[in-house]
């Protein structure tokens, strides 16, 4: 059996393949920015997209892929415009202590890792957002997205 072909069975991964992008989009982005939000606690905090788009109201948007990251559209409609909000929480990830015995069955317990491949290969100002187009799901790439002022979030009062 092949190295690839082991590897797809255990991991999940295929071989690389380009999403193919729509040239023409059915609407016009006309602003594209974002800004970094931080909570009032330690360790909370991310990124909002937003993206204000014109002829967009019978689109079925799904996802938005920015900064390695994937989430799901929240749309807001605003009389002849569309606002899409992406939100991409930063975690501080808990690392979990390894097992690593001269017992090899014991190690059994370790979690294997997941291996995520980002389908995109953006920069820091560019993202892509999917969409349908009559049944099949479509990729417009979005490019010169504008960074704003970080927002602040107060913490919260203590009882």
């Amino acid at each position: 059996m092949k190295i690839l072909s082991i590897l797809t069975l255990l991991f999940g991964l295929t071989q690389c393949s380009t999403a193919k992008f729509v040239e023409k989009a059915p609407f016009t982005v006309k602003k594209a920015f974002y800004n970094n939000w931080s909570g009032g606690q330690a360790g909370v905090g991310g990124v909002k997209l937003e993206l204000h788009l014109k002829n967009a109201e019978n689109i079925q948007f799904d996802s938005l892929y920015f900064q390695k990251k994937k989430t799901k559209v929240t749309l807001q409609q605003k009389e002849k415009q569309t606002n899409i909000l992406g939100y991409f929480a930063k975690h501080k990830t808990i690392k979990k202590d390894l097992i690593l015995d001269a017992d090899p069955t014991k190690e059994l317990q370790n979690t294997p890792p997941i291996i995520n491949k980002y389908p995109f290969d953006l920069k820091d100002s560019e993202a892509v957002i999917s969409f349908k187009k009559g049944s099949k799901t479509v990729f417009y790439k979005i490019e010169n997205i504008k960074k704003e002022q970080p927002v602040f979030f107060p913490s919260a009062n203590k009882k």
